[in-house]
């Protein structure tokens, strides 16, 4: 999982969600999840986090021997290959290696000379030629955003093309004391720095800078500086026609404060005036040049693809997604460990696509409609893997009734809650709460939805083609030890194990925990399965437009 905050922001006390059934789907009963078992799970993540695997990292010997290990475990479940006769899905990717000037000049009425690294971070997505940024004229947008269903354009009226767009990070909702204002403080997908590069480009941006801010943003802006000058990973651009900004990046807040100084603004007037309705963009009066070397590597990597083909409607599809790939081999630590297994994260979720895949093979019929386990690729550089199924997909988005995603299924024992991210986006999360009351538990949301977790796994793209996706995490209300002691657990985990070599498998894992989420995650997928009922989004989400456009 590409997220170090997670486990800080999803445990903390969460709270029952009130909810009530959306659809009236076929019952099934529980009988086929106790075929999820704690010995054969363990015996999966032991496999997949073992050395021999070499941290699972994309263009490595270890991602061949993963690929074939889970092709071995799916075979032997009786599955079928889900890409015509293959299990794999070839992923075209290139390594892009930004080599940034150690400087960037701002001139205008007061000039200034910034410094690379602590005072700004970029980097390009270009893959030819060097990139070079002489006195472009800079403009202020607000926001990014262009969200037609919250009236909101704060590009109205400017033209951007070659020039340098400054941006707030997160969305107005943040800063307002009013929920329906845009989500209120829950994040929504236009506060994700990746949709403000995006809607940069689509505006014909030659660059665009993110002011850094540690609350809204929700980490710091060492988080931010872990990209300078470090090698990216992209989907293979070569033969088609995106448009990418020459230029992204961030600046920090100290550092935006001077340029709209330097502008004749304040920093908090601007950040004022761009949270209220009506927001006009502007030139700043300002011009920025630096330069960034690029090399470039282009290969390929591996989804992997398997399926139960639906007995009734065969063309009609729920997916089970959960990333297989981790670091690699790298830096060692303090014990000469450089292996990184990524047994949690995510051996862990990858392992759970088996346990669910037998689970449905031990039905006494066959379900109505396919059901898929897609394990992708490069989510750790950026859920590259699931951007490209949703581009080149088996499965139609119209025929896609659901995803469901698994990243990192903490062994700390059983709970009596399991934690919602993205709470009131899918009529999915009534079924689960539904599913979870039938086996004595509840549903508990996120403790910090302004960080905007739900828009940082596999499962956002295909939330961003409309299709209704559903992302859960561990509970902290441990069944013996109660809420304390699960926080204190995940804690721990963040602290000393995430994406670090300890991040091991032990035979002394609790087991137990992630045993009852499997099962309550195949429940929701079997009752989808077995039904005619086609999950929406709810009112007030930005992926609700998305699916109706073409599913009527």
């Amino acid at each position: 999982m590409n997220k170090s905050t997670f486990f800080f922001l999803v445990s903390a006390l969460g709270f029952l969600v009130s909810c009530q059934s959306s659809d009236s789907t076929t019952e099934t009963g529980n009988a086929e999840a106790t075929s999820i078992t704690a010995e054969s799970y363990g015996n999966y993540v032991a496999a997949l986090a073992a050395d021999e695997l070499e941290g699972r990292k994309p263009f490595t010997s270890g991602e061949k021997k993963t690929l074939d290990y889970l092709e071995q475990e799916f075979r032997a479940l009786g599955l079928e290959p889900g890409n015509g006769d293959s299990f794999l899905q070839e992923v075209p990717m290139v390594e892009v290696t930004t080599t940034a000037a150690p400087t960037m000049t701002i001139t205008g009425a007061k000039s200034m000379q910034l410094q690379g690294l602590q005072d700004y971070v970029i980097w390009t997505r270009r893959t030819e030629g060097a990139i070079s940024l002489q006195k472009e004229e800079m403009v202020f947008a607000g926001f990014g955003i262009v969200a037609p269903e919250y009236n909101w354009n704060d590009y109205a009226g400017l033209d951007v093309k070659d020039k340098v767009v400054v941006v707030f990070v997160n969305d107005p909702g943040f800063y307002s004391q009013d929920s329906t204002f845009f989500r209120g403080k829950t994040m929504t997908y236009y506060g994700r720095w990746t949709y403000k590069f995006e809607e940069a480009a689509r505006q014909g941006a030659k660059g665009c800078l993110i002011i850094h801010d540690a609350t809204p943003a929700g980490y710091g802006f060492n988080v931010v500086q872990n990209n300078w000058n470090a090698a990216k990973l992209y989907l293979d651009p070569r033969g088609k026609n995106g448009y990418n900004c020459a230029m992204e990046g961030w600046v920090s807040k100290p550092v935006a404060e001077q340029l709209f100084a330097a502008a004749g603004m304040q920093y908090e007037s601007a950040l004022a005036a761009a949270g209220k309705a009506g927001f006009k963009p502007h030139a700043i009066n300002l011009q920025l040049s630096t330069s960034m070397a690029v090399k470039t590597r282009f290969d390929k990597t591996y989804n992997v693809i398997a399926k139960i083909a639906g007995a009734a409607r065969p063309d009609e599809a729920i997916i089970y997604s959960a990333h297989w790939d981790h670091l690699g081999i790298g830096k060692a630590d303090e014990k000469g460990d450089s292996i990184y297994n990524g047994a949690v994260d995510n051996a862990t979720g990858v392992a759970s696509l088996l346990e669910i895949a037998k689970a449905f093979k031990s039905l006494p019929q066959k379900p109505e409609r396919s059901v898929v386990f897609l394990s992708v690729t490069a989510e750790e550089q950026g859920l590259w893997g699931s951007a490209y199924y949703v581009e080149n997909p088996v499965f139609a988005k119209e025929k896609t009734v659901a995803n469901i995603n698994v990243d990192m299924l903490i062994p700390s024992g059983k709970t009596n809650d399991i934690v919602l991210v993205g709470k009131g986006q899918s009529e999915l999360e009534d079924i689960l709460a539904e599913e979870a009351e039938k086996a004595g538990r509840y549903v508990a949301n996120e403790a910090t939805p302004e960080a905007g977790l739900y828009y940082r796994s596999d499962h956002f793209n295909f939330a961003k083609i409309g299709v209704p996706a559903m992302f859960t995490a561990a509970g902290i209300d441990n069944v013996a030890q109660g809420k304390e002691f699960g926080k204190k657990q995940q804690e721990n985990y963040v602290a000393n194990i995430y994406h670090k070599p300890s991040d091991e498998y032990s035979t002394d894992w609790a087991l137990d925990g992630a045993v009852e989420d499997m099962k309550l995650l195949f429940n929701v997928g079997n009752r989808l399965a077995s039904s005619t009922v086609w999950p929406g989004w709810k009112t007030g989400s930005e992926f609700k437009a998305v699916r109706e456009a073409y599913k009527k």
